[in-house]
């Protein structure tokens, strides 16, 4: 199998399925995608590869060269309609919403006034997010209107592409931990808690613990219905524990990091991923 890598910037995920990919016996090209330009008029000048993993870090770039490389024909993960549906967190929690699937209690507002309506029949703290981003940057808590409003104005500050559009979501009641759990084809072959340390934000960026995580049934099938609404072959599922509800699903990654998952569960993913890969190439 001839792999490409389409990548921005070389992490731990990137290097080792590099060594993966070579190890199992595959040739692997990386892309480098500040490299890499187009002009529509000419002919594709792209390697012949059977099939490219994303691991574009930036979210612009990964959705255009996703979408750059389905039309040369190359059987890409994840695709572009992939991209936009984890990526854009509107378009995430709509569509989960729709099929049913369990999600914190989440509003949009496009006016500060109703931005505090929603805020307030949610209760506070509540979460604003931006509609894209991930780490938990821009992510905040707001105790009151008035931090609320603080929020509010930074956002519209900032040069988000959606910094006018008011993404308000309740604050889950969780244990000091959420869940990130991966989907691999038609499996969850692995996932992970990670924990509070000093930060309400439970990303491991921002210093939350990983621990190992034994995955039941319930978590599975939740996660593989995800997968089915959302699409893709490689997913990172991010779900919170409530008392009352079970699990609600909070957001979706599609491209997903890694490798404090490998770390503490001593499962090698970029093995199992390339060799999910071949039996879908093979299929």
């Amino acid at each position: 199998m001839i792999l490409g890598i389409s990548y921005d910037l070389v992490r731990w995920e990137e290097k080792n399925l590099i060594h993966e990919g070579q190890r199992l016996g595959h040739k692997v090209i990386p892309l480098f995608s500040k490299d890499f330009y187009l002009l529509f008029s000419e002919a594709y000048t792209i390697p012949n590869m059977d099939v490219v993993l994303q691991r574009n870090v930036a979210h612009s770039r990964a959705f255009a060269t996703s979408l750059i490389l389905e039309n040369a024909n190359y059987k890409i993960i994840n695709d572009s309609y992939t991209l936009l549906r984890c990526e854009n967190k509107l378009v995430t929690t709509s569509l989960l919403s729709k099929h049913g699937i369990p999600v914190p209690k989440t509003g949009i507002a496009f006016s500060k006034e109703n931005a505090f309506s929603l805020a307030s029949k949610l209760g506070y703290p509540t979460v604003i997010k931006p509609i894209e981003g991930s780490w938990g940057r821009m992510v905040a808590k707001a105790d009151n209107e008035d931090s609320l409003r603080s929020f509010l104005e930074y956002q519209d500050y900032s040069m988000l592409q959606y910094k006018n559009i008011y993404y308000i979501q309740e604050f889950v009641k969780k244990p000091d931990r959420d869940i990130r759990i991966f989907v691999v084809g038609d499996e969850t072959p692995v996932g992970i808690y990670r924990i509070n340390s000093n930060n309400w934000r439970t990303n491991t960026a921002l210093g939350a613990i990983a621990k190992p995580l034994k995955i039941d049934d319930e978590l599975s099938e939740l996660a593989i219905k995800v997968k089915e609404v959302i699409g893709g072959f490689f997913l990172g599922i991010d779900i919170f524990e409530d008392k009352e509800r079970g699990y609600l699903v909070d957001e979706v990654n599609g491209v997903p990091e890694y490798k404090n998952t490998v770390r503490v569960n001593n499962f090698n993913l970029s093995e199992f991923l390339i060799k999910k890969i071949e039996e879908w190439i093979r299929k």
